[in-house]
């Protein structure tokens, strides 16, 4: 309670930061009875074709409508599309990344050559082969970052029965996930009446799960580069002319 009552003066930052038509309630009023369908499309879009677009905060908000009737579709429903609409954008952000990804970042000369450097894409590509499991589901909550992976992950033609698995775990727990909090959240006269303060909230806590990632690996990194291989002190007595 405390820790909300703190953010609600940094809530009044967003609708300076964010026109109003990026504003979650605005959106959905809009909408009117299409609501819902409107939502999963704007859903569908910020997975996988355009970043800046609401996304944990859309779903927080679908749940508190759907909670006061708003929206005229049980909960078990409204998840359902909004989880499939995810995925979706997701797939398509993926096969958007490998359709492009070769022509984009081929060799060349000059500034375009700097920015899409093909070593770029060998970098990325071996960290999916040692994090992409767990950075597909973990970025799935953090805006902006998510609609990147998903993108990047079709650019380094990570196996699609791969991709697809993992992004579907992060979309099952992601979009039910934030739209029942905000279902049963909702019904908190505390939290409808201070809203703005909620969604900030959700954008800290969406950042860490990251967070923790990043300081265990940092954790179990060596501490400095590995030693070349040399032979051992009975490796080089065996390596040495007998005579």
């Amino acid at each position: 309670m405390t820790a909300l009552l703190g953010l609600a003066p940094v809530a009044q930052l967003v609708p300076l930061l964010l026109p109003s038509w990026l504003d979650p309630e605005v959106i959905i009023k809009a909408f009117g009875p299409y609501a819902l369908w409107g939502v999963a499309f704007i859903i569908f879009a910020e997975c996988g074709l355009f970043a800046v677009l609401p996304g944990d905060s859309l779903l927080f908000t679908v749940g508190i409508f759907t909670g006061i009737g708003t929206i005229d579709h049980s909960m078990v429903f409204v998840c359902a599309v909004l989880t499939v609409c995810a995925i979706a954008g997701n797939a398509c952000g993926y096969a958007i990344g490998r359709a492009v990804g070769p022509p984009l970042f081929k060799p060349r000369r000059g500034l375009a050559g700097k920015i899409f450097n093909p070593t770029y894409v060998e970098k990325t590509r071996l960290f999916y082969d040692r994090y992409g499991n767990r950075a597909l589901i973990l970025a799935r909550f953090v805006p902006i970052i998510r609609t990147f992976v998903t993108f990047s992950a079709g650019v380094t033609r990570m196996p699609f029965r791969r991709f697809i698995l993992y992004t579907g775990i992060g979309g099952l727990i992601w979009a039910p996930g934030v739209t029942v909090l905000g279902y049963f959240l909702g019904n908190v006269t505390f939290i409808r009446t201070h809203i703005d303060a909620v969604l900030v909230l959700i954008v800290v806590v969406s950042l860490i799960p990251m967070g923790i990632e990043y300081l265990m690996s940092r954790r179990h990194r060596p501490a400095g580069p590995a030693p070349a291989d040399e032979p051992s002190p009975p490796e080089a007595e065996l390596s040495r002319d007998p005579r």
